[in-house]
């Protein structure tokens, strides 16, 4: 399975977004953390930035919606130009009938697990989805350290995502990092959210190089 590297702009200069997201044109996605101070005890940004970064972006938008009610609002990121629209287990009514409507309109369906949501309650709709995201981190602030616990309900999902031949993506996103990401890689994940560890590093552009690097040499074939 093939290895993408997701930046988050959520460490970016929001600033100069054309500039940020040029940094990482070698990447595989750009990811908006969409916060609503709600879900999560935090607020960043909404459908205007995703608006923005389809405008700017070399790469297609990846919109994680850390919000209260995606069912009414997930569509509208699909509209305002994301290629991929991640809800939450937890917020989230009817997720087979908002997977469905996501892909109606052209857009890749996730499904983002916080890291003590187990998967139980999902196996059997896995194929209803086209990414499940397994938060590394509580959701809601950046630079937070990497819960290896979670990994083996990472371990789970792949092997049953394989023994369904299913092509569903696994996403990991907190504390991702050179010094985690082989782990989460070990562990059956093969779309990698980075922040602090692009958008700080002094070559955005070379720390997503070195990321695939390791990750590749990790990741189940």
């Amino acid at each position: 399975m093939s290895v993408l590297i997701s930046p988050s702009i959520l460490n970016a200069d929001i600033g100069d977004l054309a500039g940020e997201l040029k940094k990482i044109e070698g990447a595989d996605w750009a990811h908006v953390d969409v916060m609503d101070n709600h879900f999560v005890p935090n607020l960043s940004w909404g459908i205007p930035v995703v608006e923005a970064a389809k405008k700017y972006s070399p790469v297609p938008i990846d919109a994680h919606l850390m919000i209260e009610d995606p069912d009414r609002w997930a569509p509208a990121y699909i509209e305002a130009g994301a290629a991929s629209a991640t809800f939450h287990a937890e917020a989230v009514k009817s997720p087979i009938r908002l997977a469905r409507e996501i892909r109606a309109m052209g857009g890749r369906a996730g499904l983002a697990l916080n890291p003590a949501t187990p998967i139980d309650a999902y196996i059997d709709i896995l194929d209803e989805f086209d990414m499940v995201l397994c938060m590394t981190v509580e959701p809601g602030f950046g630079g937070q350290p990497f819960l290896a616990s979670v990994m083996p309900k990472v371990e789970r999902l792949r092997e049953l995502i394989n023994k369904k031949g299913l092509e569903t993506w696994i996403q990991v996103d907190g504390g991702i990092s050179a010094d985690t990401i082989a782990q989460a890689a070990e562990a059956g994940a093969n779309n990698f959210v980075a922040g602090s560890a692009v958008y700080k590093a002094e070559d955005a552009g070379e720390a997503v190089e070195n990321l695939r690097l390791l990750a590749s040499q990790h990741v189940h074939p």
